[in-house]
């Protein structure tokens, strides 16, 4: 592909709303969004859905000295995903390893906080859950947030993303019940070389697409 297609996470959400248009309406659907540039993307998909939006917090773990270096992922609901054979290979000590998830635990909890405040966060069961970010490049957060909804108990979980290499797609298909991207180009290198604009998304733009949803939704809060 040799144009970016995307001009920024609001043109990237009308392209993905615009593939799943069909199921506009249906009143079991929910829109989870992994903060924080999946939020802006996710509010349009939710939008145009008639869909309530939320998010699925996720943090990578990574490794003591390496952090660069994934050695998997939290998410909301309790949910741990490790990367065994990479931690057998670094014969971590159990106590480093805690270390790292109890910090990510931290902030895990600090961003809820912020962008859900005390809103208690919704029933899974019998639900259509969208899973949306503005791109996926390794799938790490994503498998971890795609567990976390299984765990809380959705009904059916279709990936939705407006870019990913199509190998990350092939390795998360057996885990979900549908996949929708808008594109896969290759060679892939980074989620940012296929927008325009891809600045970072701030904590008070996630609480605030939050907020609007909300009220879109007649929720109280």
């Amino acid at each position: 592909m040799s144009e970016v297609p995307f001009a920024n996470r609001h043109t990237a959400g009308q392209a993905l709303a615009d593939r799943l248009k069909a199921r506009a309406g249906q009143d079991n659907i929910l829109v989870l969004a992994l903060p924080r540039g999946g939020v802006p993307v996710a509010a349009v998909v939710a939008h145009a859905l008639g869909a309530p939006l939320d998010v699925m917090v996720v943090r990578k773990l990574g490794m003591p000295g390496h952090e660069e270096f994934a050695m998997g992922a939290i998410a909301s609901g309790g949910v741990t995903v490790l990367d065994d054979s990479l931690l057998q290979r670094l014969r971590l000590e159990e106590d480093s390893l805690q270390a790292v998830i109890d910090k990510e635990n931290r902030e895990l909890a600090r961003r809820e906080l912020a962008y859900r405040g005390e809103r208690p966060y919704p029933d899974l069961h019998g639900k259509e859950v969208v899973l949306v970010d503005d791109g996926i490049a390794t799938g790490s957060s994503m498998r971890a947030a795609i567990q976390a909804v299984r765990q809380l108990g959705a009904e059916h979980c279709t990936l939705a993303v407006p870019v990913a290499p199509s190998e990350t797609l092939e390795d998360l298909s057996s885990d979900v019940d549908d996949i929708v991207c808008v594109a896969t180009p290759e060679p892939f290198r980074a989620v940012g070389q296929w927008y325009v604009e891809f600045g970072q998304t701030s904590d008070d733009e996630v609480s605030a697409c939050l907020s609007e949803s909300a009220l879109r939704s007649g929720s109280s809060t």
